[in-house]
């Protein structure tokens, strides 16, 4: 283009600059925006199979302690088989899991587990199992619901649910605690998992 009288040209270095300047900015502004799509729906099914045989397995236990183990156990196997699914999903589509997105998804999700986490520390400490998973089931649920904004939008109902749950597990008696944990962690993910597969894949 010719430069416009009585203006100052503009050197090619400077145009240059700026147009790697704009594309950046476009680049940034679109990750962003992206959602994380790397929610594995086969992996978030198999992890609904380890919560109703936790339920299962918990179930038989003799003790409020031997009952805690099998569901702290659940939960890492669980957590294990999530991210392996999603580092799969993501490696089949050829992005990284580690995004803009991916961050984003891991700090509203991950900051309620880890208050979760210290939550049942206490509560182990002090023998005071019973309240659990009414606690679990709220705290999980509301991960879900933050890391929705950062994801698909069924995860919104998928942590509203659980949260339901957990209000139920809390007003009823002590024994139906380890049913609501079937029922959300085991059917609940079995059933959002399908979904999950059947819309976005994996």
């Amino acid at each position: 283009m010719p430069p416009v009288p009585g203006l100052p040209a503009e050197s090619p270095v400077a145009l240059t600059e700026r147009a790697t300047e704009s594309l950046d900015f476009i680049r940034s502004t679109m990750e962003r925006s992206a959602s994380f799509t790397a929610l594995p729906g086969r992996g978030g099914m198999a992890m609904g199979l380890v919560g109703l045989a936790a339920a299962r397995l918990s179930w038989t236990q003799a003790t409020p302690r031997a009952w805690l183990v099998v569901w702290v156990a659940a939960a890492a196997l669980a957590a294990a088989i999530g991210l392996v699914a999603m580092w799969l999903k993501a490696r089949a589509a050829g992005m990284a899991l580690w995004s803009a997105a991916g961050r984003r998804f891991a700090q509203a999700f991950i900051p309620t587990l880890a208050a979760g986490a210290a939550l049942t520390l206490a509560a182990a400490v002090e023998g005071r199992e019973s309240h659990l998973p009414g606690t679990w089931l709220l705290l999980y649920g509301a991960a879900v619901i933050a890391a929705a904004s950062a994801s698909v939008r069924v995860l919104t109902a998928f942590g509203a649910a659980l949260m339901t749950l957990g209000i139920v597990a809390l007003a009823m008696p002590s024994q139906w605690g380890t049913l609501c944990l079937g029922i959300g962690f085991g059917g609940l993910h079995l059933l959002f998992g399908f979904i999950v597969a059947r819309k976005y894949g994996g």
